[in-house]
């Protein structure tokens, strides 16, 4: 079972934040940079992600009904900051995998206790 929305609407005004400064840097995080689909704001949402595919998958903890998930599929394409270097990726597509085999072992086990199986994988921009 993904996190709950509550803990998701706590992260937003506290977590996200603070961990926004590390994600930048951390290898396995990273902030994906997004528009509104109705507000036209930018926000910014650190995620934990892989280099997967010639591109990246973003574990989706919170399940895949999320705003962020919803705008950056509407548009098509999102820009990626990941170890001090910002990316564009397109082509976001959800998928699931409830063993979650792509993730390294011990994020693994981590994702498959909390019953996160699904996943974005988008690519790089040409």
């Amino acid at each position: 079972m993904p996190f709950p929305q509550a803990l998701a609407r706590i992260n937003k005004r506290v977590t996200n934040p603070v961990l926004g400064v590390a994600a930048r840097v951390l290898p396995g995080f990273g902030i994906v940079i997004h528009t509104g689909r109705k507000s036209g704001k930018v926000y910014r949402v650190p995620v934990a992600v892989f280099a997967r595919d010639g591109g990246y998958r973003i574990a989706l903890t919170y399940g895949r009904d999320v705003d962020w998930v919803k705008n950056i599929r509407a548009a098509g394409k999102f820009e990626f900051e990941t170890r001090g270097k910002t990316v564009t990726l397109t082509d976001p597509v959800v998928g699931q995998d409830a063993s979650v085999s792509w993730a390294p072992p011990l994020v693994r086990q981590f994702l498959v206790a909390l019953k996160v199986e699904y996943y974005v994988q988008a690519r790089k921009s040409a």
